[in-house]
């Protein structure tokens, strides 16, 4: 078993909910292996707040949770990046920088739970559905035995665990 920590760079376009989550879920549940971090391609500049009081009422720490560019992980010396998830269709679609260290990528798109309108319980809900959904994802993913597994086979799983019907 390797002792390697993978980074992984979550994407999506405004950087406020599925990726700050999926961030938040692979850090505080897989630390010890992996180190997380998200982005969008057109941040909003905030957390949404829905997902600051969804990991606060689970316990979850949310202090480096904020609202970047993707361009803080394509410049020169940044962070090199293992793997890179798409979790949103709009950032799937998009034209990616080149992110150093050439990392594997899939695309776990997700229902946006910051486009919900109604009731505060019904917004409550769709974040809570997005955090299961990324949780399934991210520890399907972390079971995979990475360092043993060729790059074409552990594409194909990284293919499959983004296209599971939740």
């Amino acid at each position: 078993m390797s002792d390697k920590k993978y980074n992984i760079l979550f994407l999506c376009t405004g950087n406020s909910a599925r990726s700050i989550l999926g961030e938040a879920i692979t850090n505080h549940y897989f630390g010890n292996r992996f180190n997380a971090f998200s982005a969008g391609s057109n941040p909003a500049g905030v957390v949404n707040p829905h997902s600051l009081e969804l990991l606060k009422a689970l316990k979850i720490p949310t202090n480096s949770a904020r609202s970047k560019n993707w361009d803080e992980f394509a410049k020169e010396g940044a962070t090199e990046l293992d793997f890179v998830f798409t979790v949103c269709d709009n950032a799937a679609a998009e034209v990616c920088p080149f992110w150093p260290g050439q990392p594997m990528s899939a695309h776990w798109g997700l229902p946006d739970p910051a486009a919900v309108t109604g009731s505060k319980a019904e917004i409550a809900a769709a974040f809570s559905e997005a955090f299961r959904m990324l949780k399934n994802r991210i520890t399907a993913f972390a079971s995979l035995p990475i360092a043993s597994l060729d790059r074409l086979s552990l594409q194909s799983d990284l293919d499959k665990i983004g296209d599971a019907k939740d």
